[in-house]
């Protein structure tokens, strides 16, 4: 288990012990082979604190803002937890098989399937990423995938929560 603390206009004391110590609980999932990335940071008089763990290509996130950053903490993991037990057939196949026991089942319902309602075929145009905003913000949409006219790669532009805007940029393994 690899984790990283990072701070952002706040001090986090005690922190990295208090993780190292909560994330034990994710142990029973990916073993000690993952990494976890906390990112805390205070916003309108509450810590935020952003959780990230990853193991080989899984990637779990979960954000929780409170006035403690240990509360905070606690709840990044159980929602973590949550998303695991939610999709656990489809990542228990990707995790080691004691990863789910049978006294770890409970009463979260697990999606099998999804219904796709839509099939929406895009034109592809060759853009630079300042005109991929503009056509996302003109379109009321999240997110736009666009030929990037640089690169030649297809990414993804989209706005986040804090109202910053960040680009998805395809990598090889």
């Amino acid at each position: 288990m690899d984790v990283k603390v990072t701070a952002k206009k706040m001090q986090v004391d005690g922190l990295m012990e208090y993780a190292q110590a909560k994330l034990k609980k994710l142990e029973r999932f990916f073993g000690k082979d993952f990494d976890a990335k906390i990112t805390a940071s205070t916003q309108r008089g509450m810590i935020t604190l952003e959780l990230t763990v990853q193991h080989e290509s899984l990637v779990f996130r979960a954000e929780q803002s409170a006035q403690d950053k240990n509360n905070a903490l606690d709840a990044c993991i159980d929602r973590i937890i949550r998303q695991i037990r939610k999709n656990k057939t489809k990542i228990e196949k990707r995790l080691h098989e004691t990863a789910f026991n049978a006294d770890f089942v409970d009463e979260v319902e697990e999606q099998s399937t999804y219904e796709i309602i839509r099939k929406k075929p895009v034109i592809l145009h060759p853009m630079s990423v300042d005109e991929a905003i503009l056509q996302m913000n003109m379109v009321s949409h999240n997110f736009f995938m666009f030929k990037n006219g640089d690169s030649g790669e297809i990414n993804v532009v989209y706005k986040r929560k804090d109202g910053h805007y960040a680009v998805l940029l395809p990598t090889k393994d």
